[in-house]
């Protein structure tokens, strides 16, 4: 579980980020969830972009994608949503839990 400081690095580092997934008419399938699980795997952290064709609510989206994923909601913005999974060698140090 983030941290809310912990959330806000995450939500800094990711403004500059561009949407690597996309989730469209066809919901969250199988072959979503893989490859937004290979995309944290490469990255750690990603923009997911909900689009206006999808018939899912932007958090059940969400929602669905960390569950499957085994990652942490860093934000939902809009139909933007920033994802966060430490890989088996982390790049990023996130702040400390005190």
């Amino acid at each position: 579980m983030l941290t809310g400081k912990q959330k806000r690095f995450l939500r800094a580092l990711g403004h500059g980020l561009k949407p690597v997934i996309q989730v469209g008419k066809s919901d969250v399938s199988e072959a979503l969830i893989h490859e937004t699980s290979e995309a944290l795997a490469a990255h750690e952290l990603i923009k997911v972009k909900v689009l206006e064709s999808c018939l899912m609510d932007r958090h059940s989206v969400a929602e669905e994608l960390c569950t499957a994923c085994e990652a942490e909601l860093a934000q939902v913005l809009g139909r933007t949503m920033l994802l966060y999974k430490p890989a088996k060698e982390p790049k990023l140090e996130l702040p400390k839990v005190k």
